[in-house]
């Protein structure tokens, strides 16, 4: 005969202690971001706590979206190999960026406009890469000026993002500027002579900052929250483009008017007189211009599509890294960015031969989802899979990770 299930009363310290809160998570906004189990649900979090333009011109791409949905689906379809039997209790991340010490391979790429998409912007941007020990880029288009940016955090490891303005005066006066500010590293993007087609804000009449429409004010009504943080917060602007600073200034106008489309490889020796550290160059969609960057002066480069935001079509940044790290043998180091949502992402990109991998999406949809908490949230997401993914793949150090540990599909 089957014993019958004894049942006893439920105790009450039990029920509690099942109650407490999560350690660390002391706030309402920590406790949800806390529950966001990867990029993914950051990215639906910051879409619900956004207005539509502002969500759009993060999440959007050029045209047709293609270069971004190839970038991301190439992630998707990496195939890891591990080694199993391997002692891996102990796992350090690490590695050297350009002669300094990071504690993971990534850093925060540059990204314009960042207080649009939450007041806080970029100070807690930079707050988080200081904490982690990596990199964060600030761009020409950024709404927090290099000094504020040094005085709130001054400890990072801090990197400028250049545009060359028409009026190269200009150009050398910011250039001044931020070395006097104590940055590192300069990096030159250069796949922008004009202003790719972003549909997605031409449909939303992106403007920058935000012009009060009919169709803002519905919005507000939605995200009460943001315009509240828009309106009595310090206003929007171009921190370093003080003559963009007008309503209704769109990329497309600021691109025309201030950025030069001229530029050449006799430029980038030009700006290597003008900086004494590091020059990174960002937007490199070949091999051949690749050696010429760097024959030109170049101590690093970044494959990069412009996250699929400027030529729709152009080539998946991760594709590139294995030719131009055979092609540079050592001269300089290789970067990668586009589509990464994952810290796995990251891994198969260092173990394919780029020194670290640059992410500006993923930490935007954290900013967005709960401004530096959100970031935070981000990261530590990405330093998890990081780790993570190292261990299951059997290695201890980053100079471990090499291509017999990733396979690329066939196109």
């Amino acid at each position: 005969m089957r014993e019958r299930t004894r049942r006893q009363m439920p105790n009450i310290g039990e029920l509690l202690a099942l109650l407490r809160r999560k350690p660390g998570a002391d706030t309402r906004r920590e406790r949800s971001l806390a529950r966001a189990a990867n990029v993914e649900d950051l990215r639906l979090r910051g879409r619900r706590r956004t207005p539509r333009a502002a969500f759009d011109y993060v999440d959007g791409a050029a045209e047709d979206e293609l270069s971004l949905s190839r970038s991301r689906q190439l992630y998707r379809d990496i195939e890891f190999i591990p080694n199993v039997l391997r002692d891996v209790s102990g796992c350090d991340p690490s590695t050297d960026i350009l002669g300094a010490k990071a504690a993971f391979p990534f850093g925060f790429a540059p990204t314009g406009f960042t207080r649009m998409m939450h007041h806080e912007g970029e100070r807690a941007v930079a707050t988080v890469a200081a904490e982690c020990a990596i990199p964060y880029a600030l761009s020409t288009l950024g709404t927090t000026t290099p000094e504020a940016l040094v005085q709130t955090v001054p400890g990072g490891d801090h990197w400028f993002q250049l545009y060359v303005w028409k009026d190269r005066r200009r150009s050398e006066a910011l250039i001044d500027r931020v070395a006097a500010c104590g940055f590192r590293t300069l990096i030159l993007t250069v796949d922008l002579p004009v202003a790719g087609a972003r549909l997605r804000d031409v449909r939303n009449g992106m403007t920058i900052p935000p012009n009060l429409t009919l169709r803002s004010i519905v919005d507000a009504g939605l995200h009460p929250t943001w315009w509240f943080n828009f309106l009595t917060t310090e206003p929007l602007a171009f921190a370093t483009l003080e003559s963009m600073n007008r309503a209704g200034a769109t990329l497309v106008e600021m691109t025309s008017q201030l950025f030069d489309a001229s530029l050449d490889f006799t430029d980038l020796a030009w700006l290597r007189s003008k900086w004494e550290g590091p020059i990174v160059v960002k937007g490199v969609q070949n091999v051949a211009d690749a050696r010429r960057c760097v024959d030109a002066g170049a101590s690093g480069i970044i494959l990069s599509n412009h996250g699929g935001r400027q030529l729709d079509r152009s080539p998946t940044p991760l594709r590139l890294v294995q030719p131009t790290v055979s092609e540079l043998a050592g001269d300089a180091e290789v970067f990668v960015d586009g589509g990464i949502m994952n810290g796995g992402d990251i891994v198969a990109a260092v173990a394919l031969g780029a020194t670290a991998a640059f992410v500006g999406r993923a930490y935007l949809y954290g900013l967005m989802a709960g401004g530096e908490a959100g970031v935070r949230r981000a990261a530590q997401i990405l330093t998890d899979d990081i780790v993570r993914t190292m261990k299951l793949l059997g290695v201890t150090s980053v100079s471990d990770l090499t291509p017999d540990h990733v396979r690329l599909p066939l196109r």
